[in-house]
C-alpha cells in the first residue's frame, strides 16, 4: 500500500494538498485539502485504469464549476429552512445563502476550508485524516467546532469517510460528501448507470426544495428504486408521471454499516458500487456539472449521492437527532464498496 502527498495549486498564498491513496490492487483515491474534495477513485482493471467519479485538475476549475463537486459538506448538509433552527429553546440564523433558507453550511461551510492533512496506515488500509478548528464566528453556527475527516482505502477496493465532530457548545452536525459518479464505460451521459435505493419513502418539498415534513410512498412511481433501475428510464417515468426533469430527492433508508442502503452500476453489468451509512437519508441529484447548456436541457452525465440525516431534520418531528454537544462527540460515517463483475 502507498500514500503520496503532493501540492494541487495554491489559495491565498497557501498550498492546496493534493493526498493519494493506493491499495495493493493499485485501485487510488485521491482527496484534497481544499474543500476535503474526494478528487479521484479509480479502479485499475486487468493494467487499464477507469474513473468513477467526476473531478478536475485544478482549484479554478473547482470554483468555476461549482455544484459542491466531490467536496465534504456541512456543518449541515441540505437546506434549512428559513436558515433558522432552534437549540434548547434558543433561536439561531445562520446565511441565507440560497432563497430563503440556508443550503450546505452557508457561505462558510466545509467546502470552502483548507484542511491540514495527515496519513495513517493499518495492515490492510491506508488514510489520510483531514482537520480543521472552526470558530462560531467563522461561519455563524453556535459553538466552535473540532473536525476531523478521515478518508480509509482498504485492500477489499472499501473508501469510508468518517466525519467526525467535537465541541464546546450545543450545535448542529450533519455533514456529508457530495460525491458525483458515472461509473460506465461511456460517461457523456447516464444512459449506462442503474441505480437501487433502499427505500419506502422519500420526502415531499416546497418550493424551495425544503421539506414540507410529509413523507411520500415511493411504490409503483418513477422514484421507486427498490430493484435496480436504469437512471435514464426512471427520469422518462419522472416526466411521464408529473412531468419533472431531474431528480433531487431524499430518500429515507435504515442506517447500517453491514446492510446497503443504496447501490450503483453499468447497465453493461461490469462494475457497482454498494453505499453503506450510519444515518436515516440519502439525496439523490441529477446532473451535468460541467456544461450549463447541458444542465439546462437535462441531459446529465453525474449522479450524486449524499449520504445524511434526513435534511432539515432540525426544524421536522422525526426526522433525526443532528444536536452536537460539548463532550460528546459525534463519528458518521459513509462507505462505498467497489466490486467488479466482469472480466
Amino acid at each position: 500500500m502507498e500514500t503520496k502527498a503532493t501540492v494541487f495549486d495554491q489559495l491565498d498564498g497557501q498550498d492546496v494538498m493534493r493526498y493519494t491513496l493506493i491499495n495493493d490492487q493499485q485501485t487510488r483515491i485521491s482527496v484534497l485539502s481544499y474543500g476535503g474534495t474526494w478528487q479521484e477513485f479509480v479502479v485499475n482493471e486487468d493494467g487499464v485504469e477507469h474513473p468513477l467519479i467526476w473531478g478536475l485538475d485544478s482549484l479554478a476549475d473547482y470554483q468555476r464549476v461549482g455544484f459542491c463537486l466531490c467536496q465534504s459538506i456541512g456543518r449541515v448538509a441540505g437546506r434549512i429552512g428559513g436558515a433558522k433552527f432552534k437549540i434548547d429553546g434558543q433561536t439561531y440564523q445562520v446565511d441565507m445563502n440560497e432563497q430563503t433558507h440556508s443550503l450546505h453550511g452557508g457561505y462558510h461551510g466545509f467546502n470552502t476550508l483548507n484542511f491540514a492533512g495527515e496519513f495513517s496506515q493499518t495492515a490492510d488500509s491506508v488514510s489520510v485524516t483531514l482537520s480543521h478548528h472552526i470558530e462560531a464566528t467563522d461561519d455563524n453556527y453556535p459553538g466552535n467546532l473540532d473536525l476531523q475527516i478521515k478518508f480509509t482505502l482498504n485492500n477489499e477496493n472499501r473508501v469510508s469517510i468518517a466525519f467526525t465532530g467535537a465541541t464546546d457548545a450545543a450545535t448542529l452536525f450533519n455533514p456529508t460528501n457530495h460525491v458525483y459518479w458515472n461509473v460506465a464505460d461511456d460517461r457523456t451521459s447516464l444512459d449506462h448507470q442503474w441505480l437501487q435505493i433502499h427505500s419506502d419513502q422519500h420526502l415531499a418539498f416546497d418550493a424551495e426544495k425544503v421539506p414540507t415534513g410529509q413523507k411520500l410512498a415511493v411504490k409503483d412511481t418513477a422514484y421507486d428504486f427498490n430493484y435496480p433501475q436504469p437512471v435514464q428510464e426512471a427520469l422518462k417515468q419522472l416526466k411521464v408521471e408529473s412531468d419533472g426533469v431531474e431528480f433531487d430527492d431524499a430518500y429515507e433508508v435504515t442506517p447500517s454499516a453491514t446492510i446497503p442502503i443504496a447501490a450503483l452500476g453499468d447497465t453493461e453489468g461490469q462494475r457497482q458500487v454498494t453505499l453503506y451509512s450510519d444515518r436515516n437519508s440519502l439525496i439523490i441529484f441529477t446532473a451535468n456539472p460541467f456544461d450549463g447548456e447541458a444542465q439546462a436541457a437535462h441531459h446529465y452525465n453525474a449522479l450524486a449521492t449524499e449520504a445524511q440525516t434526513l435534511p432539515d431534520a432540525i426544524n421536522q418531528k422525526d426526522f433525526g437527532d443532528i444536536i452536537l454537544r460539548p463532550g460528546q462527540p459525534v463519528t458518521h460515517t459513509i462507505s462505498y464498496q467497489y466490486e467488479r463483475l466482469t472480466k
